[in-house]
């Protein structure tokens, strides 16, 4: 399997950004591409998908994928996002910038903002350029300042352009989301590693209680969606800023608004503490029953035996209720199982990788392009059939297979 990794990704996977992404015209990165990886031509590029780029191509140069060119297309990233998604009068980013750099939607939304203080600390950590940790401890300070709930804890997610909450319901203003608290974990850690400040530190610990005693579920583990306020569980709606529900036309809450959980973000969750446990030094032992929860809920109910892969979403305590085929899902299922294995050295974890792996790349890539479907039946027919846009970018699979690659050197299985 490591070598089969790693040939798709240098012959495969990274060319298809590297012949495509650059925007020789106005910097930064094209997102947009149909399934046959051409530019789709939207005007627009979004600060969750220049972030993500950013950390992809620095994390593939730190990790020797890709050769130079891996950076040179990060700094590239960093350049345009700096020049143009900046906020100078009120600080952060622009959500939204057409391909000019000109501003299409100015909120501040707190999931873009921990993707830049991940992807910044990580350029900087690959390329040694001060730049990106100064931006990165930029955000950072802005999201203690304006995001903090100081009474109830945790991170509000949804701000206008200067900072100021959103209101209620769908603009998001008053709930608080799985989603960005994990991701700002993911962000601490390598905000700390790359500053060593122990104020990074402190925060990192502090998200990681917030997840383990607010979001995660007391009983299995799992990840709960959205919560109000006082982190009593609110019904999973759509924001109005948001990914992910194209597939649910009827309104906007999920008629298991209260009991669904995704299997993909538990694992990923599990991965993502294992990493923070390791780079701020906490004490693995603490949380180990809080990983072993997670990682054998994904096990138990989210790996498809039959078909390979796994599936979307179901029940905390029941079973699969979506049992279609996302991208990214695969993605943190090949890494939270093999991490999975190394904590517990259940041999089951590496039967479900293998499972996962062999979906990947039998069916979810398509090989006239590279790149993965998006969306795919439970058998592993495309349903969604573009290459990437905002939310479907190279983020999650190209970390998959390269931490995938080391993470299966260190077994000897």
């Amino acid at each position: 399997m490591q070598q089969e990794i790693k040939d798709y990704t240098e012959n495969a996977l990274l060319p298809f950004w590297i012949k495509r992404t650059i925007d020789p015209q106005h910097g930064g990165f094209i997102t947009h591409f149909d399934e046959f990886g051409n530019d789709a031509g939207d005007d627009e590029k979004s600060l969750i998908a220049q972030t993500r780029s950013i950390f992809t191509y620095s994390q593939a140069y730190r990790h020797r994928f890709g050769g130079p060119i891996m950076l040179e297309m990060a700094q590239n990233g960093v350049t345009f996002l700096l020049d143009h998604m900046w906020d100078a009068e009120h600080g952060g980013f622009h959500w939204m910038v057409d391909r000019a750099g000109n501003p299409l939607n100015k909120q501040k939304i707190g999931y873009g903002h921990s993707f830049a203080i991940y992807s910044l600390s990580e350029y900087t950590l690959a390329s040694g350029d001060p730049i990106g940790l100064a931006y990165a401890e930029k955000v950072f300070d802005l999201m203690q300042k304006h995001a903090v709930d100081t009474y109830h804890g945790g991170y509000w997610e949804f701000f206008a352009e200067d900072w100021s909450l959103m209101g209620p319901g769908s603009p998001g203003g008053d709930r608080k989301t799985l989603d960005v608290h994990m991701h700002l974990m993911e962000a601490f850690t390598t905000l700390y590693e790359a500053s060593g400040k122990e104020l990074h530190r402190r925060k990192l610990e502090e998200v990681i209680e917030i997840l383990i005693h607010k979001i995660m579920h007391p009983v299995t583990g799992t990840g709960i969606p959205q919560f109000w306020a006082d982190w009593s569980v609110a019904p999973q709606i759509k924001f109005d800023v948001v990914w992910g529900w194209d597939r649910f036309a009827d309104g906007g809450q999920k008629a298991s608004s209260t009991d669904n959980t995704s299997y993909g973000h538990n694992a990923e969750f599990g991965w993502l503490l294992m990493h923070a446990i390791k780079i701020g030094g906490f004490d693995l032992e603490k949380y180990r029953p809080n990983l072993e929860k997670a990682f054998y809920h994904a096990l138990d109910h989210g790996i498809d035996w039959e078909h390979g892969g796994v599936f979307v979403e179901g029940s905390h305590t029941g079973e699969a209720t979506d049992l279609e085929k996302e991208f990214w899902q695969q993605a943190e299922m090949l890494i939270g199982m093999l991490d999975a294995y190394k904590l517990t050295k259940d041999k089951r974890f590496l039967e479900a990788h293998k499972q996962v792996h062999r979906f990947v790349f039998d069916k979810m890539i398509n090989r006239n392009t590279g790149e993965w479907w998006p969306l795919m039946t439970r058998e592993g027919e495309p349903i969604w059939r573009h290459m990437a846009h905002n939310w479907k970018i190279n983020y999650h699979n190209v970390r998959s297979m390269i931490l995938s690659y080391e993470k299966l050197g260190e077994f000897n299985v």
